[in-house]
């Protein structure tokens, strides 16, 4: 256990100072993808029969390139939206956009504080669409997908309510949209907005409810809120809240005279620790998936921790022992490790998640390989792939015994590895 610790703190750092690309393979299906945030919400249209839709964007500097200029740097990149029908049939709507973003300086460009923001409205009829939306850097040629099915509600008659938005804050008197819907540990409030659709003024009560990951109530409020006639923009702060780390729902209901809920919407959001990588959501999950860099009895110490404060801070100190630069806020081993976690749940998830599989172990403990030789459609023998770790002079044998994408771990000299597995 001892020596697999020693070689996976010595293959982060290496990655983490030398940078790579996932591999060395044109058009391997392991290329990184640049992460961004999506939210979409509907609203009344102006077109009769039809519904707006809102789609907002949140697309961090640091994960798109930037190229020197002049004095400044630029990243150029393009935008897709596309959406189907219900059976992704037919393309509804489907538009390009082109955007670039100047920036002052290198830090300025490289910032994980620094996010690009983007806005679309599409006028669509009621009915259910799956939404695809791309983005292509235009200078590293990587491209991020999401791909989503969405309800698109009708909200002509009657009272209604359009979806919740979650508000980081104002710049020069324009709101500026929390897309990647994060609190921190550190927060003890958070705002959003939505819009209430009426076709009379009235006096109505609004019902305000936060729950946690475990269904439990952690904040319940009612207010008399007064509707005009057509639309009412309401900001609404809630305040005097603990958060922990992991996922929360917040429930907005319009209630009628005897208390019965008229309207609901629901908006899910995620409470993040400060300096943590935005994938780690879960403190147990992320616990768990110390398995190939900590001992049993690191992670054993760490999950007998009394309540939850004292399992973070006992997380949070093992991470800290093991930062390459301490002196500095970024901790490099941390972060690398959780964004190879996150990268292995994406690309190899299987029938359980993509770190506890085969590739997902490799990849966490050695990085992404300098070669890989596919061989998906063989005709005498079943689908193959070799990794291949020209730094260490090792290559991985990866086998899809079944037929359906299940790729093993095939070297017999490397097959005490699979004790680290959960």
């Amino acid at each position: 256990m001892k020596t697999k610790q020693i070689l996976l703190l010595i293959m982060l750092v290496f990655t983490t100072t030398f940078a790579q690309v996932e591999n060395t393979q044109k058009g391997s299906p392991y290329t990184f993808t640049p992460n961004f945030f999506i939210d979409v919400a509907n609203y009344k249209g102006s077109e009769y029969g039809k519904t707006k839709v809102d789609v907002f964007l949140q697309i961090p500097y640091s994960n798109l390139k930037f190229v020197k200029n002049g004095d400044y740097f630029k990243a150029r990149y393009s935008v897709s939206l596309t959406f189907y029908d219900e059976d992704k049939e037919n393309v509804v709507y489907e538009k390009l956009w082109n955007q670039e973003i100047n920036a002052n300086s290198f830090e300025e460009a490289v910032s994980k504080q620094n996010f690009k923001y983007f806005h679309q409205s599409v006028n669509l009829k009621p009915g259910k669409y799956v939404l695809r939306c791309e983005i292509i850097d235009k200078d590293s040629k990587k491209n991020g997908v999401t791909e989503a099915k969405i309800n698109v509600t009708d909200l002509l008659y009657g009272v209604n309510l359009s979806d919740i938005i979650m508000v980081s804050g104002m710049v020069k008197d324009q709101i500026v949209p929390n897309i990647a819907r994060y609190v921190t540990s550190e927060d003890t409030s958070f705002t959003f907005f939505y819009d209430v659709f009426n076709d009379t003024s009235k006096t109505i009560n609004v019902e305000y409810i936060v729950t946690d990951k475990e269904n439990e109530e952690i904040y319940k409020e009612k207010e008399l809120t007064a509707l005009g006639k057509d639309r009412v923009r309401i900001f609404k702060t809630i305040k005097n809240i603990k958060f922990s780390l992991g996922e929360y729902l917040l429930t907005v209901n319009l209630l009628d005279k005897e208390g019965s809920i008229q309207k609901s919407m629901i908006k899910k959001f995620f409470s993040r620790v400060t300096g943590f990588p935005v994938t780690i959501t879960d403190l147990d999950k992320a616990i768990n998936q110390m398995s190939y860099i900590a001992g049993s009895d690191d992670q054993d110490f760490i999950e007998e921790g009394k309540d939850y404060q004292e399992k973070l801070a006992r997380f949070k100190a093992y991470w800290k022992a093991k930062d390459p630069t301490p002196n500095t806020e970024e901790n490099e081993v941390f972060n690398e490790y959780y964004r190879r976690v996150a990268y292995a749940n994406e690309k190899f998830k299987q029938y359980y998640e993509g770190w506890k599989t085969d590739m997902g172990m490799v990849y966490i403990i050695l990085g992404p390989p300098n070669n890989v030789d596919r061989h998906p459609f063989e005709y005498d023998s079943k689908p193959y792939e070799i990794w291949e770790y020209y730094t260490i002079n090792k290559s991985f044998l990866f086998v899809d015994e079944t037929g359906f994408g299940e790729y093993r771990l095939y070297n017999r000299a490397y097959g005490d590895w699979f004790r680290y597995r959960q």
